[in-house]
């Protein structure tokens, strides 16, 4: 943004329509606080059917984006936001289509370098009735984030998944199938335009019981974070350079993270997805990364409103 960041009004997105909107709610009150005081007017704005009408009465000066999955990261709001031409942070809507379906990214991701698990994409009803890949694998929609419907089959299981094969199962008829990769969770965020991104660091995560899903990574004490990683240290570069690979040939722009597979007993990484909006509280993964080299919340939130632009 070329004018002062005194002079602007910016209306902070959340809320929405996905299985994260109570994760968005917190993002974006987070960020919502943290502007209050630097900028001229805050908007906290809980998106619905109805945004386009909501922001064109609004005519904020930048829209922060801190919606989570489906329709506001997936592409979807970044087009309302180009047709009513308002500047807005993260990545743009091509970017965001991109790293919300996990098999079309995979295989934009091989061909930049990066290492991506295989697997692929089936039928639910088919991955309900047989194992489709030998155990053991993950399971999860191919169009959510924040591990929303994922399921591990664990090694030796008589038989397969069969919640994905209910009538109530909300995620799509094909679900993506991928080899359960043994080892540490890691995550990297990188900040920074497509041309020239900068992973911050690594971070550990360890799950307090079972994997690294939805209840470990929003409940309260669900998983411990280590930062920076206690990682061999080909490994951690590697982990550093692969996010701002993926980060680039995605297009990505503001924040991303890159979250991470590491077999320490093979010495082997792989990047899982990119997420393009990652949530935004003062204790998420983003965040921590950030306050770890120097950035505060504030100081964060700050630049991403800095950065906003129309088109992205």
């Amino acid at each position: 943004m070329n004018r002062p960041l005194s002079e602007l009004h910016v209306a902070v997105l959340m809320g929405g329509l996905s299985p994260e909107r109570e994760v968005s709610l917190n993002s974006g009150a987070g960020c919502a606080d943290a502007l209050e005081g630097q900028v001229r007017k805050v908007s906290r704005v809980d998106a619905g059917r109805d945004l386009a009408q909501v922001l064109a009465e609004l005519q904020p000066d930048v829209a922060f984006n801190a919606l989570h999955g489906v329709w506001g990261e997936d592409g979807c709001v970044q087009g309302i936001l180009e047709t009513l031409q308002i500047p807005y942070t993260h990545s743009g809507v091509l970017a965001s289509a991109l790293a919300m379906d996990k098999d079309k990214s995979k295989a934009v991701l091989r061909a930049a370098g990066v290492t991506v698990p295989g697997g692929g994409l089936y039928d639910r009803f088919e991955v309900a009735r047989r194992h489709v890949i030998e155990p053991p694998y993950v399971i999860k929609p191919n169009a959510e984030g924040s591990s929303v419907g994922v399921f591990l089959v664990p090694a030796g299981a008589n038989g397969p998944q069969t919640e994905v094969g209910a009538p109530d199962w909300a995620y799509g008829d094909q679900v993506m199938v991928e080899p359960y990769i043994p080892g540490k969770e890691l995550a990297v965020a990188v900040i920074g335009e497509a041309t020239g991104p900068r992973a911050l660091t690594v971070t550990d995560i360890t799950p307090v019981k079972g994997f690294y899903d939805y209840e470990a990574k929003y409940a309260p004490g669900g998983s411990v974070h280590k930062l920076p990683a206690d990682l061999p240290p080909q490994a951690f570069e590697a982990a550093l350079r692969q996010a701002e690979r993926a980060h680039a040939a995605l297009g990505c722009r503001g924040v991303s993270r890159s979250d991470f597979r590491y077999d320490d007993l093979n010495d082997v990484l792989v990047l899982l997805e990119v997420n393009t909006q990652p949530g935004m509280t003062s204790t998420s993964l983003a965040p921590e990364q950030a306050a770890h080299v120097g950035i505060g919340y504030r100081d964060l939130v700050r630049w991403m409103v800095e950065d906003a632009s129309c088109p992205r």
